[in-house]
C-alpha cells in the first residue's frame, strides 16, 4: 500500500509592510501640505493686502469723484483778520467749511464702502484675473474676490490657471479723516497752501489659512492756492554778506 503525502501549500507572506506605508504617505502628504502653506502663508497674506489697498483705494477715489464740488481755492477757506494797520495780513482757516466739507466726504466715503461690501460692482475695479463673489458679498457682506494660485505665488507658467484663492475684508470700525495744512513761501510774503483731507480705514483681511488687519490711508487736497500778502517797499534778502537791500525802481524819485 502507498501513502501520497500531500505537499503543505506554501503561504504567501502577508503584507504587513502596508500597515505601516500608507499610514506614513497620509502623514507625509499631510505634513507637506502644511509645510507648504506656512511657507506660502507670508505671500498669500502680502498679496491680498496689496489687493486690498487697491480695492480700499479705488472706492475712496470714486466717492470723492461724486462730489459736486472739485478742489477750493485756499482763499474760499480763509478768513481775513482785520489789522490796525496794513503792513501786514492775517488770515486763519474757516473751521465751519472745513467741517462741512470733511462730513460730506466722510458721508459719501462711507457709503461707497457700503456699497462696495453688499455686492455692487460699480464701486469696485475691474481687475484681470480677479472675480468677485457677489452672490457671498449680498449674504454675509465684506469684499470677497477669487486670485489664481500662479499670481500669487508669481509662476508665470500658471498664470491665470490653478485653483483659486478666496480673499475677504471688512471695514472694522468707522472712517478717521483728518486735515493737513501745507504751507510753502511763494515769492515776496506770498504763501502756496495746501489743505489736504487724510482718510484712514482699518479693513480685516481674512485668507484660508490667516487674519490679519490693515490699515488703509488716503489723502488728497480739499483746497490749494496762493495767499498773496502784502509786499514791502524795501526787503532784505537773507543769507547775503553784506545785506542786499532792493528798493523798487517805481518808488524812486528822479532827481
Amino acid at each position: 500500500m502507498r501513502f501520497h503525502m500531500q505537499a503543505p501549500k506554501k503561504r504567501k507572506p502577508k503584507r504587513r509592510w502596508l500597515k505601516f506605508i500608507i499610514p506614513a504617505l497620509l502623514l507625509t502628504i499631510i505634513g507637506s501640505f502644511f509645510y507648504l502653506n506656512m511657507k506660502l502663508k507670508p505671500v498669500y497674506m502680502n498679496y491680498a493686502e496689496v489687493q486690498t489697498r487697491k480695492i480700499a483705494a479705488h472706492v475712496i477715489s470714486q466717492a470723492i469723484q461724486s462730489r459736486s464740488t472739485s478742489v477750493l481755492d485756499a482763499n474760499d477757506v480763509l478768513l481775513n483778520i482785520p489789522n490796525e494797520t496794513n503792513d501786514t495780513v492775517t488770515m486763519k482757516v474757516d473751521a465751519e467749511t472745513i467741517n462741512q466739507i470733511m462730513a460730506e466726504i466722510h458721508e459719501l466715503v462711507e457709503q461707497h464702502l457700503e456699497r462696495a461690501e453688499s455686492g455692487d460692482l460699480e464701486m469696485l475695479p475691474q481687475s484681470d484675473g480677479m472675480k468677485f463673489d457677489t452672490e457671498e458679498m449680498e449674504k454675509h457682506g465684506g469684499v470677497v474676490f477669487f486670485v489664481p494660485i500662479g499670481q500669487v505665488a508669481d509662476i508665470p507658467l500658471l498664470g491665470n490657471l490653478g485653483p483659486k484663492i478666496p480673499i475677504r475684508f471688512h471695514i472694522v470700525g468707522d472712517v478717521h479723516a483728518d486735515i493737513d495744512t501745507k504751507l510753502t513761501e511763494y515769492g515776496i510774503n506770498n504763501v502756496y497752501m495746501e489743505v489736504n483731507m487724510k482718510l484712514t480705514v482699518n479693513v480685516q483681511i481674512i485668507i484660508p489659512i490667516a487674519t490679519k488687519q490693515s490699515t488703509v490711508v488716503q489723502q488728497f487736497p480739499i483746497a490749494i492756492g496762493i495767499i498773496q500778502g502784502v509786499v514791502p517797499q524795501i526787503y532784505t534778502k537773507g543769507g547775503q554778506s553784506p545785506a542786499n537791500i532792493e528798493i523798487p525802481l517805481q518808488d524812486v524819485k528822479k532827481p
